[in-house]
């Protein structure tokens, strides 16, 4: 099981970090929306090692910040901007 916990948190680490790179970068809304996207999978694979390492100060924290990356997903892809 550590062996899981392991490789999810490293998931987690790379893909947060790719994840930061593409909205910091600011290449445009898609990519931004995208890099929303790739935060989502990386909350998720934390807060799956959380539960595994049974650390919930950690599995809250990503939980909030689930629901602030699915807001940057409406956000940068699904809502219409104003013309």
């Amino acid at each position: 099981m550590e062996t899981l916990t392991t490789a999810l948190k490293w998931f987690a680490s790379g893909s947060g970090i790719i994840a930061a790179f593409m909205v910091a970068a600011d290449y445009g809304r898609k990519t931004t929306g995208w890099g929303f996207v790739i935060f989502l999978g990386s909350s998720v694979a934390w807060i799956a090692g959380a539960v595994l390492a049974k650390d919930g100060a950690l599995g809250t924290q990503n939980a909030v910040l689930f629901a602030i990356n699915l807001f940057g997903v409406y956000r940068y892809l699904i809502r219409k901007t104003d013309a």
